[in-house]
C-alpha cells in the first residue's frame, strides 16, 4: 500500500510541476520548454528502466523495461532530429528540473528494494509516471505547442505512451 501511495505522490508532484511551470511563466510553456520536458521525461524513464533491467529477475518486468528503453530512446532520437530541423534549442525549466529530482528520488527508493518488492514498486512507478506524462501531454504540452510539427510529434508520442501505460497496468495486475 505504501508503494502505491509513493507512485501516486510522484504522479501528483509531476502534475503540479506542469501547473507550476504555467503559473511561473505567466502563460503556457514555450516550444523550447516543451521540447525539454518531453525529452527529459523520456530520458528519465530510460534511466529507471535500465535500473530495472539490472535488478529484476521477472521475465515480464524485464520485457517491459526493455520496451521502455527501446521506445523512449527511439522517440528521443526522433525528438533530437526534430528540434535540430526546427532550429529549436530545448530550454531547461522548472518542470524538467522537478521531473529530474523526482525520478532521482524514486531511483534511490528503488535501489533499496529487491525481488518482488522491487518489481512491484518499479511497475507501480511506471503506471503512475505514464499516467502523469500522458496527462501532461493531453492537458498542457500538446495544447501549448505552437509549431505544427512539434504538436504532431507529441500526439504520436502520446499514442505510444498510452500503450506503455496499458502495458504497465497489465504487468502490475499480473504481479499481484
Amino acid at each position: 500500500m505504501l508503494l502505491r501511495w509513493n507512485a501516486a505522490a510522484i504522479a501528483a508532484a509531476c502534475m503540479m510541476g506542469c501547473a507550476t511551470l504555467a503559473q511561473a511563466a505567466g502563460s503556457a510553456p514555450t516550444d523550447p520548454q516543451i521540447a525539454h520536458i518531453a525529452y527529459t521525461a523520456g530520458a528519465l524513464d530510460v534511466a529507471v528502466a535500465r535500473q530495472a533491467l539490472k535488478k529484476t529477475r521477472s521475465k515480464a518486468v524485464k520485457a517491459f523495461a526493455n520496451d521502455m528503453v527501446r521506445d523512449h530512446e527511439a522517440v528521443n532520437k526522433q525528438a533530437l532530429a526534430l528540434v535540430k530541423k526546427l532550429k529549436v534549442t530545448p530550454e531547461d525549466n522548472d518542470t524538467s528540473r522537478a521531473l529530474t529530482k523526482q525520478i532521482k528520488d524514486e531511483q534511490a527508493k528503488l535501489a533499496k528494494l529487491k525481488g518482488k518488492a522491487f518489481d512491484k514498486a518499479y511497475i507501480d512507478h511506471e503506471v503512475a509516471f505514464h499516467k502523469t506524462v500522458n496527462g501532461a501531454l493531453t492537458s498542457t504540452l500538446i495544447p501549448s505547442a505552437q509549431n505544427a510539427e512539434l504538436k504532431s510529434f507529441l500526439e504520436t508520442g502520446l499514442k505510444i505512451f498510452q500503450g506503455h501505460e496499458q502495458h504497465a497496468e497489465h504487468v502490475a495486475a499480473d504481479l499481484k
